[in-house]
């Protein structure tokens, strides 16, 4: 049984995404609903955390593939602010990585936009009742992910007498990869370095290589062991 916020009152929405169509169309499928109120739009990352800070919803509907600060990104800065407030991530991509990302870094669900109109309203029940939401579709993926990751640690532990092989990246693989590490698509970082996504992807086959690796999962385990972001944000 849906239950309402605290003291009945209406459970309070934030929906972050850039795209002002598909974020008009999530506030009137979420409004008409008499338990959910979506009180404020965020058209980036930036916005939607000052909203938060301010209004301290209940609930932040993240899109995953923001411009400037990604929606990854978006989670950890909420999750950062301990108000209470559950992130619920949008994306168009079933990407294993993604959601594994996703969920680890403290989102309560995680939906397709194209099952928003099917399946929304029950996600969001289910995380304002203090339940994680994932669609079946998306369970064996993550768990997929999860139990690989757990089979294979040990080989990307960090040893500093062990060739670094982040120094054979030309400037521009090293942004590739950046963006990769924080869980950008190749569509986004096709974006945001202004470049075709056929570009990225022989961008992406030239890191495997160089850092001889199979798949961007290990590519980016062997960047944080190395300290690649550290070294990055660092410059």
């Amino acid at each position: 049984m849906r239950r309402c916020g605290e003291f009945g009152r209406k459970t309070r929405i934030i929906v972050c995404d850039d795209n002002y169509d598909h974020a008009s169309g999530i506030r009137e499928l979420v409004n008409l609903e008499n338990d959910f109120e979506v009180i404020a739009n965020a058209a980036n990352v930036n916005i939607a955390v000052a909203l938060v800070k301010k209004y301290q919803p209940d609930i932040v509907l993240m899109d995953i593939n923001m411009p400037d600060v990604d929606g990854i990104t978006g989670i950890m800065e909420i999750e950062k602010l301990k108000l209470g407030t559950k992130v619920i991530a949008l994306t168009g991509y079933d990407d294993s990585d993604l959601i594994y990302r996703a969920m680890k870094l403290g989102a309560k669900g995680y939906i397709l936009k194209t099952m928003v109109s099917a399946q929304l309203i029950h996600a969001i029940d289910e995380v304002a009742q203090g339940k994680v939401y994932l669609p079946s579709v998306l369970v064996s993926k993550f768990f997929d992910h999860f139990q690989n990751l757990e089979k294979r640690p040990a080989a990307y532990i960090s040893n500093d007498n062990e060739e670094n092989l982040l120094t054979y990246l030309t400037n521009r693989e090293e942004e590739v990869l950046e963006l990769l590490t924080n869980g950008v698509n190749y569509k986004g970082i096709a974006a945001k370095l202004f470049i075709s996504e056929t570009t990225v992807k022989t961008h992406v086959n030239n890191i495997f290589q160089k850092l001889q690796v199979n798949d961007r999962t290990q590519a980016v385990l062997y960047a944080i062991n190395k300290g690649f972001m550290a070294r990055r944000q660092a410059a």
